[in-house]
């Protein structure tokens, strides 16, 4: 009787004890907070070494929670949880362009488009049919022209005399694609006052015809002479142009930008745009050298992290030289098709090695545009002079474009961890008339994205956009193929600078993040970071090459809310 006795009791407190791990397992399952979103069955392409792929993602709030299979992520599923379906669409982190004009690209949306205009005369139709609508001396503002582009017979600088026939009482100025040269007609330059005795600024240039006559166009810090004649942009403007920006780079798939060069009445209203909940994007911010920008952050220090990771404000922006297509790059030797010019030195380096020195002592990063050779050479001579008088252990000062390059140079970006920020379609943009500028010589280390990650350099993508698309599957493209979009030419244009498709990827992801100090918070897919994602109709590891560019974003997806959705996406 004992024994039964004890016997029952031992199954009674087996059975208790099984079914309190059973309830404690059972209890461990609803611990798991439902996710505010959940997407399924998806190819989710992580760029997370340790983790590349999986097919589901739970968020809460702004950050993911869970990142592995469906049936992992499911748990995460309650009341109130939005899930998506993604049926073996592609995931990828949300993409970053690490050099885009922000509100400049907005601005041009406002203005004569001229991008991909293919001879002199189409633009002066457009400014022909602008003027119909125009009030006399009311301006007239388009940006996007390249003398390149057009017929070998018109393939050199326009002149004002082309605009006097279609606009002789409306001020016209038109900007290059590069944003390193206007073109202007005879109002203009009547208002500006500019006469054949007018000289060239320093680090500009203003072209004369051969009786000393301003032509018309004005060379990088030239421009000044008739750009301060436009009516400045407006706060609203401002705010209504970076709205503008905004829904176009959420439609390209883009959740952040770096915006390059601006002033604080850029940061205000970026600002005012995040605190009234209207700014679905990501904005790390290069203030402008040598103004009151800088000397205002440089006495209170960055900024970082505003409005839940909205506006970072630490870096500087500086300009070494000019832009390549307006021969203002700058070069140790003249150009090949303009003997006598090597380009254009657009700051003091003395006075820019000490606002080096200042920004490392106040906690700021250095973001220096450099194209040509000894752009980029100079500018690293002055960056290694500031490491070595101001010791930081992590500066991660980057060079902008640093697109034609020494062989030697190249070792000296991975010894001080200098970040080339590059562009890939600059280089397909440019591949038409680069030789004929600089030489097949000079071109051995141009855009060489694969030159500079085998040295062991981060390499940050992005699109200069207004001077591009700012659509980054472009960009990858061009970083993986170095072809047109007609796939010319065949091979690419010095392959050997090809990069795999996983390293455009990380060019427009993880390493931007890195450019901007934000690797830790975003830049791939793991527990942890923001929720940023951008959903693409195909996959971009196994699509045939040649419509790598014709991928597109479904859906775009920042801080875990659905910002932007394709009118095809099915979910």
């Amino acid at each position: 009787m004992n024994y039964l006795r004890e016997k029952g009791l031992v199954l009674i407190v087996s059975f208790l004890a099984v079914g309190f791990l059973f309830s404690l397992s059972s209890c461990k399952e609803k611990l798991n907070p439902p996710a505010d979103l959940v997407l399924l069955n998806g190819n989710i392409i992580t760029v997370n070494d340790a983790n590349p792929k999986a097919e589901a993602v739970a968020v809460m709030g702004s950050r993911i929670i869970k990142v592995g299979r469906n049936e992992e992520v499911r748990r995460f599923i309650g009341k109130g949880t939005k899930v998506i379906d993604l049926a073996g669409k592609t995931v990828v982190p949300g993409l970053i362009d690490a050099h885009l004009h922000f509100m400049s690209y907005g601005n041009t949306k406002r203005m004569l488009d001229l991008v991909g205009t293919e001879s002199k005369e189409a633009i002066l139709k457009m400014v022909a049919e602008k003027v119909k609508t125009t009030p006399p001396n009311k301006w007239i503002r388009g940006r996007g022209w390249d003398q390149n582009d057009w017929p070998k017979r018109e393939r050199k600088f326009p002149n004002r005399y082309d605009l006097d026939r279609v606009a002789p009482k409306n001020p016209v100025l038109l900007t290059r694609i590069d944003g390193h040269a206007a073109w202007v007609n005879s109002v203009v330059i009547k208002m500006a006052g500019v006469t054949r005795n007018t000289p060239d600024p320093p680090g500009g240039k203003i072209l004369r015809d051969e009786k000393g006559e301003p032509t018309g166009v004005f060379v990088d810090s030239a421009m000044g002479l008739v750009e301060r004649l436009v009516p400045p942009l407006t706060y609203e403007d401002k705010k209504e142009n970076a709205l503008i920006a905004m829904r176009e780079c959420l439609a390209f798939g883009l959740t952040s930008a770096h915006d390059p060069g601006i002033g604080l009445e850029e940061i205000r209203a970026y600002k005012e745009l995040i605190d009234s909940g209207r700014f679905d994007f990501r904005i790390y911010a290069m203030i402008t050298g040598f103004s009151k920008a800088a000397e205002h952050y440089l006495k209170i220090g960055p900024e970082v992290g505003y409005g839940g990771n909205r506006l970072t404000v630490r870096s500087f922006k500086l300009f070494a030289d000019g832009a390549l297509g307006s021969r203002g790059a700058l070069f140790f030797k003249p150009y090949n098709d303009d003997p006598g010019n090597c380009g254009l030195l657009t700051f003091d380096p003395e006075k820019t090695y000490d606002l080096m020195v200042k920004a490392l002592r106040a906690g700021f990063q250095v973001c220096t545009h450099a194209i040509g050779m000894k752009g980029n050479a100079i500018t690293l001579d002055l960056y290694e002079r500031a490491f070595k008088t101001v010791k930081v252990k992590d500066p991660r000062f980057r060079i902008e474009h640093a697109q034609i390059v020494r062989a030697e140079d190249i070792p000296r970006f991975a010894k001080w961890g200098i970040i080339a920020s590059m562009q890939p379609t600059h280089a397909t943009s440019d591949m038409y008339w680069a030789e004929k500028r600089v030489g097949p010589d000079r071109l051995r280390y141009a855009y060489a994205w694969r030159s500079f990650l085998d040295a062991g350099v981060i390499v940050a993508g992005g699109s200069d956009a207004p001077v591009e698309s700012p659509n980054p599957l472009w960009g990858i493209y061009a970083a993986v193929t170095r072809k047109d979009h007609k796939g010319w030419p065949p091979g690419g244009w010095h392959p050997e600078q090809c990069v795999s498709r996983m390293e455009a990827l990380k060019m427009f992801t993880i390493n931007a993040a890195y450019a901007a100090f934000e690797e830790k918070i975003k830049g791939s897919i793991e527990k942890g970071k923001l929720a940023d994602f951008t959903i693409l109709d195909k996959d971009i590891m196994s699509v045939p090459e040649d419509e790598l560019w014709k991928v597109k974003a479904l859906a775009t997806i920042v801080g875990g809310k659905v910002v932007y959705k394709a009118p095809d996406a099915r979910f």
